[in-house]
């Protein structure tokens, strides 16, 4: 089942997922099991062997993930950033550099300033909306990948996907695009260029925040099998259960996004020019610096809101005290509304750094309640 030959709803509930041959059962099996019998010596039934290699359950996730993001391979592991340190040691080398972005997820950076660096590799950061700053970053033939996010997290700017897989392809590099913030309900960066998509599996694609996993889609088959060779090797994959509860997710993917997109609007609209509030980041608002590239290849500008307080960071801190349906939490994508201060809480790893977040900056996660609730829950936070 081809992203060329059904709708975006229909594929989230069917790719991957026919009823199971032996009992009809409409939804796939949990295969909870860690090993499997073999007919003979080397002759494994449907070539399971054991489930850190091939599970039915997490096989039928990988398939509806690779047909929502129109790519030729889905792979699924523990998180997303077991994700992310599996494609590095696929595609990278120590001596190799990556360009990522100056506003990148606190856990990203962590990843590549604490971990990656210790191997080898080197990285810069830089504004990847700006071209240029991008361009002057490269290091030809050592430069192997850019790392976008766009929306990133928590600011909110955008990146001209289509650009930057021109310019990594270029220098014969490739170009890495963390969907998480969009999901492949809205944006579909292998369509725009991108080699590869990341995402955490634990936000949207789950939606209900009750199952931690990460995912990588490839665009083309040779490097879908060398990070299925790596994701075998080394480990990192998600049990049966994660696998099945992340599909459920999956199925209501795009009535939800549509909700949460309504939601965030109405937020928006509200915020914008509050008293209290200095700035909103919203790539859906008009002065947004991304807003026409984000109009260009996204459908519609997601559920995630960042405002930065007119008070300051203490101001800041209080607001995310105060609310009562928004829950003080760190994650996003799921089905209830949540806050946060990013300076102090998702992205603390970044503090001191070049990356560092405003210590003003609010970060919300807009879910899908009936949104004169949320409004009114923000209205007396703000005060």
């Amino acid at each position: 089942m081809t992203a060329d030959s059904y709708g975006f709803d229909t594929l989230a509930i069917h790719a991957g997922q026919d009823p199971d041959p032996r009992t009809g059962a409409v939804v796939p099996p949990i295969y909870q099991t860690s090993t499997y019998a073999q007919d003979a010596v080397g002759s494994p039934r449907l070539g399971y062997e054991y489930s850190r290699s091939g599970n039915p359950t997490r096989d039928a996730l990988q398939e509806c993930l690779a047909a929502l993001e129109d790519g030729r391979r889905g792979l699924a592991f523990a998180s997303g950033l077991a994700a992310e340190d599996t494609l590095l040691r696929a595609v990278c080398r120590p001596g190799d550099h990556v360009v990522i972005p100056s506003d990148a997820y606190g856990g990203t950076y962590r990843l590549f300033a604490k971990v990656a660096e210790n191997w080898g590799l080197d990285w810069t950061a830089v504004p990847l909306d700006e071209p240029d700053q991008v361009r002057a970053a490269f290091r030809p033939g050592h430069t192997r990948l850019i790392w976008a996010e766009t929306p990133t997290n928590p600011l909110l700017s955008v990146a001209d996907i289509a650009g930057l897989a021109a310019l990594a392809h270029e220098y014969d590099a490739l170009l890495v695009v963390d969907n998480t913030f969009a999901s492949p309900y809205l944006q579909q960066p292998l369509g725009l260029g991108a080699d590869v998509v990341v995402h955490s599996t634990t936000k949207y694609l789950g939606g209900h925040s009750d199952v931690v996993g990460g995912a990588l889609v490839a665009a083309d088959d040779g490097l879908g099998d060398e990070l299925a060779f790596y994701q075998n090797a080394m480990g990192a994959v998600n049990g049966p259960f994660d696998a099945w509860l992340t599909l459920r997710g999956i199925k209501t993917l795009g009535v939800r996004m549509d909700r949460h997109c309504d939601n965030a609007e109405r937020i928006v609209a509200y915020l914008d020019g509050h008293k209290s509030v200095r700035q909103v980041l919203y790539p859906g608002l008009e002065s947004h610096p991304g807003h026409e590239t984000a109009a260009k290849q996204m459908s519609r500008f997601g559920g995630m809101v960042s405002f930065r307080a007119a008070g300051g960071a203490g101001q800041a801190i209080d607001i995310c005290n105060r609310t009562k349906l928004f829950v003080l939490a760190e994650s996003l994508g799921g089905v209830e509304s949540l806050i946060e201060h990013p300076g102090q809480m998702t992205h603390l790893s970044a503090a001191g750094s070049p990356l560092e977040v405003p210590a003003d900056l609010v970060r919300l996660s807009v879910g899908i309640e009936t949104v004169d609730d949320l409004l009114a829950d923000l209205e007396q936070a703000l005060g």
